[in-house]
């Protein structure tokens, strides 16, 4: 669709997006109206939030406005997932300047749409204004069929800790592109568009899971967060950690230490979990560390001194 936002219009660029999304099972009443209305399987909604702004979440020149879409939807429902629920509909805040091309903004819209569908949720309904630059905010709502939450708080000395999905992939590519180089493609696009294990989150539930959380900001700054709030400490072994051959690769010609991105690196949104030691694990899952009696986060038996992962401030 040919033109800018500000020429289109909001009503008609709000139509424009909404004639993209799919519905989806949960979701009973979809764009158009003043609301959306979601069903809640069990009478209980698990609802999370997260804004990604233009220069400091993404750069336009580094990732397709369809890759922003899919990392905006991505990054809330790995939150959904880490509770244990699996994601029903997303909300989205779009804030976007008038002179941003319509066909910029609707191939967003596809991303958005597309990877909530990878999680079997869809776009239920949001909010378009205009701003200097672009904003993503994101509320996405999920269903814990009947379950009990998986929160940071109940993991116990003597638990496994196993992670399951990509770490540290987002991080490499992010330095890649930092360096000006659009190679190894894998990890370049792992920093483009995270590919969360969705269907892990409530499987570990299902497995009796202690304490879980969304590996956003990296895996040592995300784990502290669970010794926190469980009064524990969680040791980790770095020969526990299958390092790919690309990232030793990338790392040697980049003269970095590929442990610092797979135990600091953020925006890979793998999920972390404490599993009581008896549990047999299905493949997903490998095992990193334990719970033990103590605090923090170690590795190899000793305080982690590389990078922590992401601070927003």
């Amino acid at each position: 669709m040919a033109g800018t936002v500000g020429d289109l219009g909001e009503m008609a660029l709000v139509e424009a997006i909404t004639a993209r999304m799919a519905g989806g099972a949960a979701v009973l009443l979809g764009p158009g109206d003043d609301a959306a209305v979601v069903s809640a399987e069990d009478g209980r909604f698990v609802a999370t939030t997260d804004v990604l702004v233009e220069g400091r979440h993404f750069r336009r020149d580094w990732s397709s406005a369809h890759d922003i879409g899919s990392r905006a939807a991505a990054a809330n429902m790995a939150d959904v997932v880490a509770m244990g629920a699996v994601p029903t509909a997303l909300l989205v805040g779009l804030a976007v300047p008038a002179d941003r091309e319509v066909d910029w903004v609707l191939e967003l819209a596809d991303g958005l749409s597309a990877e909530a569908a990878t999680a079997g949720a869809a776009v239920a309904g949001g909010d378009v204004v205009r701003s200097d630059t672009v904003v993503v905010s994101v509320t996405a709502l999920g269903t814990l069929q009947g379950r009990s939450p998986v929160t940071r708080s109940g993991a116990r000395p003597g638990d496994l800790v196993a992670v399951a999905g990509r770490l540290g992939w987002a991080a490499a590519g992010l330095a890649v592109l930092s360096r000006g180089f659009r190679s190894p493609r894998t990890l370049v696009e792992a920093h483009r568009r995270p590919a969360p294990p969705y269907a892990e989150g409530p499987r570990a539930a299902a497995l009796g899971a202690t304490a879980m959380v969304d590996v956003s900001d990296g895996l040592v700054a995300d784990l502290g967060h669970v010794a926190r709030a469980s009064g524990v400490a969680v040791s980790l072994h770095s020969d526990a950690f299958h390092v790919p051959q690309e990232f030793q690769d990338t790392a040697r010609a980049l003269s970095a230490d590929p442990l610092h991105w797979l135990l600091g690196g953020g925006d890979d949104h793998a999920l972390a979990a404490c599993f009581p030691a008896e549990v047999d694990l299905p493949m997903a899952w490998s095992v990193v560390g334990r719970v033990e009696e103590g605090e923090g986060v170690l590795v190899d038996g000793t305080p982690w001194t590389g990078p922590t992962g992401w601070a927003a401030f």
